[in-house]
């Protein structure tokens, strides 16, 4: 069944069409202005006059929700949870882990496979720990802390299918060169994060890209600029953000929006198993968490991943430092497909997968499309 929205402002990725038509049915088989239009038999069309369609977000740094963990989910816990994404306009995902014991990361990497040859939701995965600085944990426990090691990633990726695309790692813990050459050879991207490396340390590694900028790392100082401001200042490195107003408060979301502009800023959500859930007790990595006022805090106030959707990142990252739309759009979804190399992702273009938005005035989402099934999420 071929789909045809129409009289939609739409945001391609690379270009806005003011007044334009989107047709597809699992793929999209075109996109042009009204003027351009000419329906054909045998197809649907919605008139979508007063409403956004957007590609659908891409989200590469989360560890669950909706009562959910990637570290202990079922295959079919997180096959459900990737449902439940589809009500924030999260259409690819990359589970996230987190720094555990060997047995439990393994067990993830066969889970993970698991659900990902049964969803395509799942692009990838993003292993966020052991590979980081003890001094700059956060939420993570010390005790399974480990060097960065080219054996493990080797032996989780073989486990995955070959599904890691993203590490986070310490480059300054020990000599990484080893697990460094064996990312870069299997298409790994290496983050820094959860690191104190400096800015030498930094541009002595193979680091391209940045976990949740200014949280869990060596932050900005003006004599040594570390993790934080290696990924401002270096072009050539992305950043990830958490814009929730309270892992960055606004007004530092501005400065590395100016600093970096939409081309170097990566939306995520590092959302944890209590988003979607009631405010309360809740659990990460085998710690106790408390979820209050949008808050989530181990027992000694340390903030332990957020419980934020990514529509309200997409929103606030707008609200917070003036971007355009089309701005928010490479911030959300272009930005990770040109990254990680996700050719039929995050772009409306003929050819590519029908995963898009549907947003009204406000920005608030209508409906998620995710290879041309539609899902109403009002």
């Amino acid at each position: 069944m071929v789909t045809v929205l129409t009289n939609a402002e739409i945001y391609t990725g690379e270009s806005v069409i003011e007044k334009g038509f989107i047709r597809f049915n699992d793929t999209i088989v075109s996109v042009g202005s009204m003027e351009a239009f000419e329906p054909e038999s045998e197809e649907t069309v919605l008139d979508m006059k007063g409403k956004k369609v957007i590609p659908g977000f891409i989200d590469v740094h989360s560890h669950g929700g909706y009562g959910i963990d990637n570290m202990d989910g079922t295959s079919e816990e997180i096959n459900e949870m990737t449902e439940k994404m589809l009500s924030e306009g999260v259409t690819s995902y990359f589970p996230t882990t987190m720094t555990q014991s060997d047995e439990q990361i393994e067990q993830a990497m066969k889970t993970i496979k698991q659900v990902a040859e049964m969803n395509p939701m799942i692009q990838g995965i993003h292993i966020e720990g052991p590979f980081i600085s003890k001094a700059h944990k956060g939420a993570q426990p010390e005790q399974y802390i480990v060097v960065a090691d080219a054996e493990k990633i080797s032996r989780w990726n073989d486990l995955s299918g070959g599904r890691i695309r993203l590490v986070t790692y310490a480059p300054e813990t020990g000599d990484v060169t080893e697990f460094e050459a064996y990312c870069q050879e299997n298409e790994i991207i290496l983050s820094a994060g959860h690191s104190g490396a400096t800015y030498a340390e930094l541009k002595d590694s193979k680091a391209t890209h940045i976990t949740h900028l200014f949280n869990g790392q060596k932050g900005l100082h003006h004599r040594e600029i570390g993790v934080s401001g290696y990924g401002l200042l270096e072009d050539s490195v992305t950043v990830e953000m958490i814009v929730d107003g309270l892992h960055i408060v606004p007004e530092m979301v501005k400065l590395a929006y100016k600093a970096k502009g939409a081309d170097g800023i990566e939306l995520i959500t590092d959302s944890m198993r209590a988003k979607g859930a009631p405010e309360g007790e809740s659990e990460l990595g085998g710690q106790k968490v408390y979820v209050k006022n949008k808050q989530a805090r181990l027992e000694d106030g340390t903030l332990a991943g957020s419980v934020l959707t990514f529509i309200d990142a997409f929103k606030n990252i707008i609200q917070f430092t003036g971007c355009s739309i089309e701005e928010a759009v490479k911030m959300s979804s272009y930005n990770q497909a040109k990254e990680f190399g996700l050719v039929n992702k995050g772009m409306l273009s003929a050819g590519k997968d029908a995963d898009l938005l549907v947003l009204d005035s406000d920005l608030s989402l209508q409906k998620t499309i995710t290879r041309g099934e539609m899902h109403d999420v009002r």
